[in-house]
């Protein structure tokens, strides 16, 4: 059924700096210069590498393993075929798991002193009865809901965490909104649409302003919204909604399923944009003209669990 291994890693910090400033010498000296510990940044690289290697080892199970570095995972030909391994942060899990399908996924935690791990149940040691499992058809697995977000022309973005609608500077995003029966025009700092995965993430942070806002005026904070990783629907929240003679603020959040999806039609000449888990580079244009339909993915993401 399987016919390889995909170990997916990172660069360190230590290596991106090497990268941008050609030996690992200058790297020193920017980060010395900005009063940061340069050998903090080497004792972590320096653990990855180890923890890579070690990992890479113990996944000798009879099949290929290939290791694949996260900026080639949206290029990836994915055939179906893959165990995929992701030597995290957790950040890193949400990133490759947009883009493998419904194969496996092993989230494996490196460097368990420095990383939460929430998406990582697996150390180093623990990998290879994980994929072993996975081999023999005996793996438990979380099936987690993604977001959807797609144009009419046909391209998609999905993401793990949360799906940013709006402008891409600090400028007003302009756009029209249709939710269930309600429609009306908007001028905001953009719509967030969280999943179950990322409701405690930037969606919480949201929560947490409404609350002490409300807390110091003198009203009665509600409670935030909590999804299931499960959960086969998305919340969503307008950010920062002005209300003006073009622009109304009825409808600020609500929860999107597949019978009641969230439409936006893009009101911006040039800097629109929909990117997916905090990543601005992994992004669709939105500009005037375009109408984006947001629902919960058919596709859902297979963690390794047990």
């Amino acid at each position: 059924m399987y016919e390889k291994i995909v170990l997916v890693t990172r660069r360190t910090r230590l290596a991106g700096l090497v990268e941008r400033f050609n030996t690992k010498k200058q790297a020193k000296f920017y980060v010395e210069h900005a009063g940061q510990d340069f050998e903090e940044f080497s004792r972590e690289d320096e653990s990855y590498r180890r923890a890579v290697d070690a990992l890479r080892d113990t996944l000798g199970l009879g099949l290929p393993v290939q290791q694949v570095d996260r900026s080639l995972v949206p290029t990836f030909l994915f055939t179906g075929k893959e165990v995929v391994v992701v030597a995290g942060q957790d950040g890193l899990v949400a990133n490759v798991a947009k883009y493998v399908g419904e194969q496996p996924l092993v989230g494996v935690n490196p460097d368990p002193e420095r990383f939460d791990g929430v998406l990582l149940p697996y150390r180093v040691e623990g990998a290879r009865g994980a994929v072993r499992k996975v081999l023999e058809g005996k793996a438990g697995f979380r099936q987690v809901t993604l977001a959807e977000a797609r144009l009419e022309d046909g391209q998609r973005l999905l993401a793990f965490n949360d799906l940013f609608i709006g402008a891409k500077s600090h400028v007003s995003a302009r756009y029209r909104l249709r939710y269930g029966d309600k429609e009306e025009s908007q001028s905001s700092s953009g719509v967030l649409v969280s999943t179950g995965a990322g409701s405690s993430g930037w969606l919480s942070s949201v929560f947490t302003l409404a609350r002490s806002l409300t807390q110091q005026t003198g009203g009665v904070p509600g409670q935030p919204w909590k999804l299931a990783w499960e959960d086969p629907k998305l919340a969503f929240v307008v950010r920062e909604p002005f209300i003006s003679r073009h622009s109304a603020a009825d409808v600020v959040g609500g929860f999107v399923t597949a019978e009641r999806e969230l439409v936006l039609e893009s009101r911006m000449a040039s800097a629109g944009v929909i990117f997916s888990d905090g990543v601005e580079e992994d992004f669709l244009k939105f500009g005037a003209g375009a109408t984006a339909r947001i629902r919960p993915a058919k596709q859902r993401v297979r963690l390794v669990v047990g």
